[in-house]
């Protein structure tokens, strides 16, 4: 067994056993809580450039199959992990998760105390990390240096948005989903609902999007801090007012700034399929799947169009606007779940019957 360091720009060294790729990777190390979804947490394009951790000890008990990616092509940079299941045991299993990561060139750790790691995310927040083999030559101060030295990524999206549109189709209502960097599980629940869906890149230009008369638009989750996507939020502020819109994650914060909010970067973030939401409107609470690290400002929204619908019960902060004015409600956790509990996924049958009603207007009207 190959040894493999994880080395934190604050200068501490984890030692651990090194699995997937032999190759070094440098990233952000976040932590996440779930029990299970190993592997929709490692497809999930809203990681993209961080080296993830799990908290719960035992990961790779059920191995990787064929169902349950939410991105062709992992973004991760490195996979951290208590302990390692080596002989996985599921009748869905195609491979471990060992042989999967070896395959996409990822590299991972285990056998390192993730309780540490987590209580130091926490406590100073997100931190810069490089995984890397334990061998003499390894110069810590050296790696500590490049890492504090190391600019914050910025390019985030465009490294996971589609190049070019591409369509999903059905016969239902005609939605134009932007692709920030997409789970392929909010695909799925639109084309449950039979909707006629073209992706597009997170640069279409709104002319374009409406050229193609959808009856809704569905803005997608994706990585990163939602002030570098100026692309998008220009396009979604030419959007306000033209046609009914839903966002998720990502799309929700570039949605709060094209209507003029502000965003800051949680200290760690929120990643985890446990975050209990409540919905102000109706006194409802659901457990949800959330996987961001940054937020809307409550305070930003008072000199908006837009009304706060929904709170993080754990830190208070912004889960949910609705515009006062136009059909468009959006949330920062995630509905569509994949990994995590459904108890939301009734938000896609509204933005269905947000969709019916707009139409039935224009017939009206016409």
């Amino acid at each position: 067994m190959k040894k493999r360091l994880l080395i934190l720009e604050d200068g501490t060294v984890f030692t651990g056993i090194a699995f997937g790729s032999e190759r070094a990777s440098q990233g952000e190390v976040v932590f996440t809580t779930g029990m299970t979804g190993y592997q929709e947490t490692i497809s999930d394009p809203s990681f993209y450039g961080q080296i993830v951790t799990l908290t719960y000890p035992l990961i790779g008990n059920y191995g990787i199959n064929r169902d349950d990616f939410e991105s062709i092509t992992p973004a991760i940079r490195g996979f951290v992990v208590r302990e390692l299941a080596k002989t996985p045991s599921n009748f869905r299993c195609d491979l471990t998760l060992d042989a999967y990561l070896t395959s996409k060139d990822i590299p991972g750790i285990e056998g390192i105390d993730t309780r540490k790691l987590t209580r130091i995310i926490r406590s100073k927040g997100s931190v810069k990390a490089i995984l890397t083999a334990a061998d003499e030559e390894v110069n810590v101060d050296e790696i500590v240096a490049q890492l504090q030295a190391t600019p914050a990524i910025t390019h985030h999206v465009q490294e996971v948005s589609p190049k070019a549109a591409y369509p999903s189709p059905g016969r239902g209502k005609r939605v134009v989903l932007i692709d920030y960097g997409m789970k392929h599980g909010i695909l799925r629940e639109l084309n449950k609902r039979d909707c006629d869906v073209l992706v597009v890149p997170y640069n279409t230009s709104a002319e374009d999007i409406l050229a193609w008369h959808p009856d809704g638009i569905m803005l997608s989750n994706g990585p990163g801090n939602p002030e570098d996507v100026a692309e998008g939020i220009e396009t979604v502020r030419n959007l306000i007012g033209k046609v009914p819109m839903f966002g998720i994650c990502l799309g929700h914060q570039i949605f709060s700034l094209a209507s003029g909010a502000k965003s800051f970067k949680l200290p760690f973030g929120h990643r985890g399929g446990n975050h209990p939401v409540k919905d102000l409107r109706t006194g409802r609470t659901d457990l949800t799947s959330q996987n961001h690290g940054y937020a809307i400002d409550i305070e930003s929204l008072k000199d908006t169009d837009l009304e706060l619908t929904h709170i993080a019960l754990n830190d208070g902060t912004c889960e949910g606007v609705r515009h006062k004015q136009y059909p468009i409600f959006t949330v920062q956790y995630h509905p569509e779940a994949s990994p995590g509990p459904e108890d939301s996924n009734h938000l896609f049958d509204e933005f269905i019957e947000m969709m019916e009603t707009e139409a039935g207007k224009g017939k009206q009207h016409a």
